[in-house]
């Protein structure tokens, strides 16, 4: 007999909940939490990106939200998707489903008569001892549902005479038969990217980012990737890959876009162009795309740009009144910055993924506004996380602009 299946229906990559300003790398919930704890429990664990084959809901999909033994949602964010997919599930089986949510950030549907599982999400990981206990519990409301199946569907518990939607038995198997054998898919092609971002071959991970836009047509953290990976290859030369990286983010239109993501590397593809050709109007376009996204996300390394454009724009005034503002407002962007991380509890810096990179920030954040001791000290910190090299001269070389600001 075939082990059960569990269907895992989610975002893929980061996305932002605005109702809190948060961003969440979902990969990380599948691959810590969800499907770690579904393979516990006895079942083959399937997400969408592992058998979407075109920019189109096929008749997989729908199969295995008909037949599924087990259907997991995580609406963190209420990725669309997910919540139309949950709402079919909802319509065709009175039971064997599971919600996830993170817990922060307000709920806009009414789901308080389902199964729902909330976890703690740091935006770019989840700490281990968090994963950990997640997955003993997800496992054990995953084996409750299998062997103790009632309704967690709004529709079956409110409209009794409501009859599931049945599904051929032996077209399911094929289906299932037919994903077993795959080797190929969305998640395979995102696993490689990783790989060559991990040797700093960005190339070649842009161009599988690519490759996966292209099967889950208008994703847009793929294409965020793409571009990313882009200007980072600085291949053939830094010019050519900034310029394509920007072909690629403004089909994101960062314009008129609200995602901190976009207007992230919208920012940073304009900066890196401004010093390699001392254009001013370069600048102008990574300060507005930095402010912009911070001024929603109070995100760090936004933040920081931001504020390292508007003193490099002072120094290319002549306006004396201009200079003034544009200093002052460099040094109130840094101040929100080291306020925002020291407020950050202990226990949670403790488990972050991005600890050293907090430590830097506010080292060379008090830099800037000429606080050498807390400067120092938050330098020592940085240091004892045993940074790479690369890292160490990054972290350098911010250090030695400030220094000469």
């Amino acid at each position: 007999m075939r082990k059960p299946v569990c269907f895992v229906i989610m975002g893929f990559g980061k996305k932002t909940d605005y109702s809190i300003s948060k961003t969440y790398d979902l990969d990380k919930t599948y691959k810590n939490i969800i499907k770690p704890a579904a393979i516990s429990a006895g079942y083959e664990c399937i997400r969408a990106d592992e058998i979407i084959e075109s920019g189109l809901i096929d008749r997989s999909m729908y199969a295995l939200l008909v037949k599924a033994d087990l259907v997991i949602a995580d609406i963190t964010t209420y990725n669309p998707n997910a919540i139309y997919e949950l709402g079919i599930r909802h319509g065709v089986r009175p039971y064997s489903t599971i919600i996830l949510k993170e817990q922060e950030g307000k709920r806009e549907f009414d789901f308080s008569h389902d199964r729902i599982f909330s976890y703690k999400h740091l935006g770019e990981d989840i700490g281990t001892d968090e994963a950990r206990e997640c997955q003993e519990k997800l496992k054990k409301l995953i084996l409750t549902v299998k062997d103790n199946p009632k309704s967690d569907s709004p529709l079956y518990e409110l409209i009794k005479t409501a009859i599931p939607t049945t599904y051929a038995d032996e077209e399911y198997s094929d289906i299932i038969g037919d994903l077993a054998r795959r080797e190929k898919g969305l998640f395979a092609i995102i696993e490689k990217a990783e790989e060559e971002i991990q040797k700093g071959r960005y190339l070649e991970a842009s161009n599988l980012f690519g490759k996966a836009n292209q099967i889950a047509i208008d994703e847009s953290y793929y294409i965020q990737q793409q571009a990313l990976y882009r200007y980072k290859s600085k291949e053939p030369s830094e010019v050519v890959a900034l310029t394509e990286a920007w072909s690629i983010i403004k089909t994101l239109n960062p314009d008129e876009s609200g995602d901190p993501e976009t207007l992230g590397i919208s920012g940073a593809i304009f900066k890196r162009l401004y010093f390699i050709n001392n254009d001013e109007e370069s600048l102008n376009k990574a300060i507005e795309y930095y402010s912009k996204g911070f001024n929603i996300y109070s995100n760090y390394y936004t933040g920081e740009n931001y504020a390292i454009c508007l003193d490099l724009k002072s120094k290319l005034s002549v306006d004396s009144e201009e200079i003034g503002a544009l200093k002052y407002m460099a040094k109130d962007v840094m101040k929100k910055i080291i306020k925002n991380l020291e407020s950050i509890p202990e226990e949670e810096l403790n488990v972050r993924n991005d600890r050293m990179w907090i430590y830097a920030t506010l080292s060379n954040c008090n830099l800037f506004l000429n606080q050498t001791e807390k400067a120092s000290s938050f330098e020592d910190m940085f240091m004892k996380e045993n940074p790479k090299i690369w890292e160490i001269e990054t972290f350098t070389r911010t250090k030695e602009q400030y220094l000469n600001q």
